[in-house]
């Protein structure tokens, strides 16, 4: 019973007939920050078209995903000792829709932007985000935010590792050195390490609290290389489980946007993902769909992904299907709770298949210059509309933000906040007010 505690002690009124893991559920599921993902990029620039993914529906699909994994883990490994340890639906699917709270608008270019704003002040990261929301953030108790239960916390929290520890300094964002006319930031020196910030701990030292001390320090291990910020070495059960759902949907649905808008071709797909690296996959159809089989499963399946919008579909099902099939469990010796010694994971043929499409889109989609000159634009107007309303925070910061600003320990944070909470549109029209040659009035809606 100790993973269902909430750090206010509160519990549900008597003939309340929901569980911890309903309630936890529900309160994700009305809360502010989830409905926020709605106006929050994936990939491509919102505005363009009202079919490609967002932040809110790749987050439902990552939670369906985490569920069909769980399910089916629970049917492939009835005897293995993770087995009484699975979340229940409800639980993966909460932790499911909280993966993507703490993305600033613009993605990861913002989240690049707001790590150059806050480099004096503790960073940011956005899954440290997430657990920053989740437990300060959110409005459902005075001083815990959504006030969840430690294990959906402990299935939230990604990177279990501080800024600081995995902090390389010689990674310091800054400016980059040539530019004349401009300022702009170095991009590769202001990407953030993986992890929560350090502004966190309290709450991090309450969902560890269960483990023994040996486990505690196993858990949060990092593992260090030159040049390159340290990573985090572990994760939860319930979190790898997620992480896992993220993986498919990233892989798989955003290559199915792409080939829809037709930023990802056919010859693309034959040169990044030849048969050979399909093979794992095309195993699996031979095997499934023996009425279809073929000498060359290959060809039916690229027709299939290029083909209408039916055919397309129907092989994007079948990928989700054959990944989730795959998924395994895994033992970590070395940690003793059950809620981090196992581990979700996927057998190796499949997982390459995986890798490779990922690698596909980002090759071809996400670092084209079409996508990288949105991504470049939003980072350069986070970046203004945070040292504007950090100049001058007691006329340009809207008066509820004003007040928690005046009232903190770490003003530069409340600003952070502010700013990562907005979606891409309500950045868009702050730095529109703020900097934009119109004039403006102050009936302008934001």
């Amino acid at each position: 019973m100790i993973w269902e505690e909430r750090r206010t002690g509160w519990k549900a009124h008597s003939g309340d007939a929901r569980e911890a893991d309903d309630v936890d559920y529900a309160r994700i599921v009305h809360s502010g920050s989830f409905r926020r993902l709605q106006g929050k990029t994936q990939i491509l620039n919102l505005g363009d078209s009202d079919f490609y993914r967002t932040r809110l529906t790749h987050s439902l699909e990552v939670a369906q995903i985490a569920g069909s994994i769980v399910r089916q883990l629970g049917v492939d490994f009835q005897k293995h000792p993770a087995f009484p340890f699975l979340p229940q639906l409800l639980l993966i699917q909460a932790i499911g829709f909280t993966h993507d709270l703490g993305h600033p608008p613009f993605g990861h270019g913002g989240e690049v932007a707001l790590n150059y704003c806050m480099r004096a002040n503790g960073g940011f990261e956005g899954n440290g985000q997430t657990l920053r929301i989740l437990s300060k953030l959110e409005k459902f108790s005075d001083q815990h935010g959504a006030d969840l239960t430690r294990r959906t916390l402990l299935g939230t929290l990604k990177y279990p590792v501080a800024f600081s520890r995995v902090n390389n300094l010689s990674l310091t964002p800054n400016l980059i050195e040539g530019p004349t006319a401009i300022r702009l930031i170095d991009r590769k020196k202001s990407k953030p390490p993986k992890c929560y910030m350090d502004c966190e701990q309290a709450v991090v030292d309450w969902i560890l609290e269960p483990l023994d001390e040996k486990d505690r320090d196993t858990f949060t291990e990092i593992r260090s290389k030159a040049g390159e910020h340290a990573k985090s070495i572990h994760k939860s059960f319930d979190c790898s489980i997620m992480d896992l759902a993220d993986d498919i949907s990233f892989g798989i649905h955003d290559m199915e946007d792409s080939i829809a808008l037709k930023l990802f071709g056919e010859n693309d797909f034959r040169k990044l993902i030849p048969e050979e690296k399909c093979a794992a996959h095309l195993d699996y159809l031979k095997q499934t769909y023996k009425n279809e089989s073929a000498n060359n499963v290959y060809e039916i399946l690229v027709a299939k992904l290029f083909g209408d919008g039916k055919n397309r579909k129907h092989a994007i099902s079948r990928m989700v299907g054959h990944l989730i099939k795959s998924c395994t469990i895994d033992t970590i010796d070395a940690l003793q709770s059950p809620m981090i010694r196992y581990r979700a994971n996927m057998q190796n043929g499949p997982k390459d298949f995986l890798k490779a499409l990922r690698d596909a889109v980002r090759e071809v989609v996400i670092l084209s210059s079409a996508v990288q000159h949105l991504e470049f634009k939003g980072q350069q107007m986070v970046v203004a509309v945070f040292e504007a309303l950090a100049s001058e925070p007691n006329v340009l910061l809207p008066q509820d933000a004003f007040k928690l600003h005046e009232a903190s320990v770490d003003p530069k944070r409340v600003i952070c906040d502010h700013v990562a909470g907005m979606t891409d549109s309500f950045l868009l029209k702050t730095y529109e007010r703020l900097f934009s040659p119109r004039m403006g009035s102050v009936f302008d809606k934001l």
